[in-house]
């Protein structure tokens, strides 16, 4: 058998632990050969693969990135694009996929097996946000990095008695920002799933300053505040009709400077978030996922989505794992309102 790979949309700590295991036990246990597909969906609309094999995974899984390229290429705006997938994947022979992406690139997938490609895919995003699976590889690297920005941000917010606002990622979910929030005692966590008050987060502010003590807001970066708009830099999208955002965080810590008389400053963490070597969860979890879709290739259950549930990995449909955006659930985010402001 011959089986491609692709990592498509934003790039997420772990994906080459993915690549790696898949090669490995496809390679070793059944003799599959493997083709990667350069740059995601890209690589297969214009026929761009490289060599695949084990001895091209050995040391790539404490890298971050991904060896195989990535882009945010959506085939299905293209007239023709689904035929040119099913013309590089019979030029190349390949009888299946392993297609490891977010929700952009696994609604493609979707697409693409009821079309009837054969495939499965592996959930990747480090805004946790897939729906069907507990948690994706990514997140945990990503909820690191922010809490460390943040533990180290106290103590230059208490040496200068100043807000900062923290902006992290997260368009439609808020789970980095109240992961990392919570993990780096911030005293004001605004998410997407809730509109905020901007007069009670200015409250929550001066009552941080009253008991001598600096504020750190942390917000994720599609937060908006009551009957407002979100705050971006600019109105431009990407292929799949995304807002590419930005400018929440700077909005913030003006109106919070403004109101309350005290110095405000941002921190933008950005890309930093999904760069960088994995951490060890992250590394277990996507070895784990991908010998499972080598398991689900195996067994011919294409249009499957492997998933985390509890300590397990599952198969799930893709169409389920598609239909909504996991988000923050109200209850969860009303658990931490005592820190609010303290």
């Amino acid at each position: 058998m011959r089986v491609g790979v692709l990592t498509g949309g934003g790039d997420c700590p772990g994906l080459n632990a993915v690549i790696r295991s898949v090669v490995r036990k496809g390679a070793q246990e059944y003799a599959w050969k493997f083709v990667g597909i350069v740059d995601g969906w890209a690589g297969l609309v214009k026929d761009v693969t490289m060599a695949l094999d084990v001895p091209a995974v050995r040391g790539i899984l404490p890298l971050g990135g991904t060896i195989l390229g990535s882009s945010r290429t959506n085939p299905l705006r293209l007239e023709d694009g689904i035929e040119r997938i099913k013309n590089t994947l019979s030029a190349h022979k390949i009888d299946a996929l392993v297609v490891i992406g977010g929700e952009d690139t696994l609604s493609v997938a979707t697409a693409l097996s009821d079309a009837g490609v054969n495939l499965v895919g592996v959930p990747k995003t480090i805004d946790n946000d897939v729906g069907g699976t507990d948690y994706t590889f990514g997140f945990n690297t990503a909820v690191t990095i922010a809490t460390e920005a943040i533990d180290r941000l106290h103590t230059t917010a208490e040496s200068h008695k100043r807000t900062l606002v923290v902006e992290v990622m997260g368009r439609h979910s808020g789970w980095i920002a109240l992961h990392a929030g919570v993990a780096g005692g911030a005293n004001a966590i605004l998410i997407p799933e809730v509109e905020f008050d901007l007069d009670q987060v200015c409250a929550w502010v001066e009552k941080r300053f009253e008991i001598n003590y600096a504020p750190i807001v942390v917000v994720a970066e599609g937060a908006v505040p009551k009957a407002g708009q979100m705050m971006v830099k600019d109105e431009s999208r990407d292929e799949f009709g995304h807002v590419r955002l930005s400018g929440i965080g700077d909005w913030l810590a003006r109106q919070i400077e403004h109101r309350t008389e005290k110095e405000a400053r941002t921190t933008v963490l950005g890309h930093v978030q999904r760069g960088g070597t994995p951490s060890a969860y992250d590394r277990w979890l996507a070895t784990r996922f991908g010998l499972h879709a080598v398991d689900a290739v195996k067994d011919g259950d294409f249009g499957m989505m492997m998933a985390l549930r509890g300590t397990d990995i599952t198969r799930i449909p893709l169409a389920d794992a598609t239909k909504a955006t996991k988000r923050v659930p109200q209850e969860l985010y009303t658990e931490f309102d005592v820190f609010f402001g303290t």
